[in-house]
């Protein structure tokens, strides 16, 4: 499995985008790519959705599997600095669905600073860093139903 596997789905990024991410993700993971698997589940982040389609029944959201990913990376497989990442990607969020991905990446973000305390925050990259109740409403706005939960679910096992 490799890189077209997402190509492969063009422009639509719906439920069989949402799980070829997913898929990839994992695949990467068991191959010691912890950075490029975090990329992926960013990818399965943002997938258009509407909170009813299989994939997302079978496959909720992956803020678990986040976290799970940044808590567990031996120490000597490179992961960066996903709180960076985040950080950068949040703030230079581009449409489609901008508000939705960018609030989605947030909460990855939070995931990452609970799990992962250590990392530091870009200090030449100013930006406003919002709170775990701004980041729950934005997911409650511009998310699908229950996502919210499923995210202060991962971040309450986080803690």
């Amino acid at each position: 499995m490799d890189a077209s596997a997402l190509s492969a789905h063009g422009s639509e990024r719906g439920g069989a985008f949402y799980l070829t991410a997913l898929t990839y993700g994992h695949y990467l993971w068991q191959r010691g790519f912890a950075a490029r698997a975090v990329l992926s589940l960013d990818r399965a982040l943002g997938a258009d959705l509407r909170g009813d389609e299989p994939e997302l029944r079978a496959w909720p959201w992956p803020y678990a599997a986040q976290a799970w990913l940044l808590r567990e990376t031996p120490s000597d497989v490179f992961i960066g600095n996903p709180r960076v990442h985040f950080q950068h990607l949040a703030d230079r969020m581009n449409e489609p669905r901008r508000e939705q991905r960018r609030w989605r990446i947030w909460a990855c973000w939070a995931l990452c600073r609970a799990v992962r305390p250590e990392l530091s925050a870009d200090p030449k990259h100013i930006v406003t860093e919002p709170t775990l109740e701004e980041i729950g409403l934005r997911l409650k706005l511009h998310g699908v139903e229950g996502e919210q939960e499923i995210w202060a679910a991962a971040m309450e096992v986080s803690r």
